[in-house]
C-alpha cells in the first residue's frame, strides 16, 4: 500500500506527498481530505490540514498555505501566512522558513521544488492546462528571482494520473500539437481512432527539462488506480457526488 511519500535524498527540507491515510473525513471523503473546495465538513478539513502540518513539519500549528487553484500559469511569492485568503494561482515560491506550501490535487500533478543552497522552495499544481501554459517554467523563474539557481533546483513529480488511466479524445491531442508538434510524444493509441492515452507526468518532466531543471524524480504513482489517493476521474466514473483532495507540501525548516 502506498502511503505518504518523501524523497529526502532529493529534497533536503521537510516535505511530503500525502495520501488520504490518517485523516478524520468520512464517506466519499474518507481520510485526509485537505481541500476546502470540496463539500466535506469544514471542521474535518481544518483538522485534516492540522494533521497534514504535523506530518510535514512535526507541529500541528505550523502555518500551511494553499491556493485557489485555477489551472493557470500564475505563480505567487509567499512572504507570510495568508490563512483562508487564498490567491488565485497555481504555483508558490518562498524563502520564508516555517511556512508550508501546500498543493491540492486529485489527478493533476503536484511538483515540489527546492534549491537548498539558496534557501528557496516552490510548489506547483500542474494539470494539463497549467503544464501546457507554463506553470512549471514560471515557478522556476520566480525561484530564480528569489535567489535560486536553475542548476541547483531539485524537483519531484508527485502522485498523478498516469497514461494508462488518462483517456482523451483526438481533439484534446490537437490542442497540444497546435502548441508544439513535438508534444505528440505524450500521446499513444487509444481504444479506437477517436481516442488517445495522454501522459501528463511526462509532459511535466519535459517542461522541467525545458526550464533547466535536471535533478528530477518522478514517483510514478497513479492516483486513478490507487485507493490511497483521491481521484477526480475515478469519482466521475463511479458517479459519486464529489471528491477529496490530497495535499503535497514543502517548507524551509526554521
Amino acid at each position: 500500500m502506498v502511503h505518504h511519500l518523501t524523497f529526502p535524498e532529493v529534497i533536503g527540507t521537510p516535505h511530503s506527498f500525502l495520501s488520504r491515510e490518517g485523516g478524520v473525513s468520512t464517506g466519499i471523503y474518507e481520510g485526509l481530505n485537505c481541500g476546502p473546495g470540496s463539500d466535506d465538513d469544514p471542521d474535518n478539513i481544518r483538522e485534516n490540514r492540522r494533521i497534514a502540518a504535523s506530518l510535514i513539519a512535526g507541529r500541528r500549528d505550523t502555518p500551511l498555505v494553499s491556493l485557489y487553484q485555477i489551472h493557470s500559469n500564475k505563480v505567487v511569492t509567499v512572504r507570510s501566512d495568508w490563512g483562508d485568503d487564498r490567491p488565485k494561482a497555481d504555483g508558490m515560491v518562498t524563502t520564508q522558513p516555517g511556512i508550508i506550501l501546500g498543493i491540492l490535487t486529485a489527478d493533476c500533478t503536484p511538483v515540489l521544488f527546492a534549491d537548498m543552497a539558496a534557501g528557496v522552495v516552490g510548489a506547483a499544481h500542474a494539470g494539463w492546462q497549467g503544464a501546457l501554459s507554463g506553470v512549471i517554467e514560471n515557478t522556476v523563474a520566480v525561484m530564480e528571482e528569489c535567489g535560486a539557481k536553475r542548476a541547483n533546483i531539485a524537483a519531484v513529480i508527485g502522485p498523478t494520473i498516469q497514461q494508462a488511466s488518462y483517456e482523451v479524445g483526438a481533439d484534446f491531442e490537437a490542442r497540444f500539437l497546435a502548441k508544439n508538434t513535438d508534444f505528440g510524444q505524450f500521446f499513444t493509441d487509444g481504444k479506437d481512432a477517436s481516442h488517445r492515452q495522454f501522459n501528463l507526468p511526462a509532459l511535466v518532466a519535459n517542461r522541467l527539462e525545458a526550464a533547466g531543471v535536471t535533478n528530477v524524480v518522478n514517483c510514478g504513482t497513479d492516483t486513478y488506480g490507487s485507493d490511497d489517493h483521491y481521484s477526480y476521474r475515478r469519482t466521475t466514473h463511479r458517479g459519486e457526488a464529489d471528491y477529496g483532495r490530497q495535499l503535497s507540501g514543502i517548507m524551509l525548516a526554521r
